[in-house]
């Protein structure tokens, strides 16, 4: 009997154990709970963070920022790399003539445009209003054949305004890496390109190494803005 007392004592015992132990352990699994949605959360906020920084709220296309890293990594790998960049004609004039929340609008459709290009352009980028650039990981052939079929998305169709269909036209400028390139000296001679091509109204134009340019005179497009 002695024995059965003992027993029943220590699985009472046990019960309250248990009883008491209850409300600590589902405390605890609230805490893990609660840090687990804080750390998704946390890892949200850093995706939304990094997306801001890296992408324009305009068209949705990464930015000049993400341009500028994903050719940085690019050259390091020493492959066949193209820079197309890309300007809207006239652009001004769809602001002063339909508002800028259309005009927003209309970069988003040419963004749109531009980023179904698919390979071998790797990076469809919206840099600053209406100026947008294609990087291409191919030979000089493959450039040439993404700057004449991004002029070709963006002058080839009317696009949407409002009740209003507005074409387009853009001077596009292309450029392919020397060994002797950095990022910023592709960019330059792709922007050059492109203050040639918006110079003679030529659609698409090459960068010419053997073009120099006069002293004072205008080398960016961007600079007469």
């Amino acid at each position: 009997m002695s024995h059965l007392n003992s027993y029943l004592t220590a699985v009472g015992g046990l019960l309250a154990g248990l009883a008491a132990a209850t409300p600590l352990l589902a405390w605890q699994r609230q805490i893990i709970h609660q840090q687990r949605q804080d750390l998704a959360a946390c890892q949200r906020d850093r995706s939304y963070w990094h997306r801001l920084a890296t992408h324009s709220d305009t068209t949705d296309l990464p930015n000049r920022r993400a341009l500028r890293t994903h050719l940085e990594a690019t050259f390091s790998l020493g492959e066949p790399l193209g820079l197309v960049l890309i300007d809207l004609d006239r652009f001004k004039w769809v602001n002063d003539t339909y508002g800028h929340e259309h005009g927003n609008d209309l970069l988003y459709q040419v963004g749109q445009r531009l980023a179904t290009l698919g390979p071998p352009a790797a990076l469809v980028a919206h840099l600053s209003g209406d100026e947008f650039a294609v990087v291409v990981h191919g030979d000089e052939g493959d450039v040439e054949d993404i700057a004449r079929t991004a002029y070709v998305r963006i002058s080839g169709s009317p696009n949407k305004v409002g009740d209003q269909e507005v074409t387009l036209a853009a001077s596009v400028g292309y450029a392919v890496a020397e060994p002797y390139m950095l990022p910023r000296d592709l960019l330059q001679a792709a922007d050059q390109a492109m203050y040639l091509a918006k110079a003679r109204r030529s659609g698409a134009h090459a960068h010419d190494p053997s073009h120099h340019t006069p002293p004072g005179a205008v080398t960016r497009y961007r600079d007469l803005r």
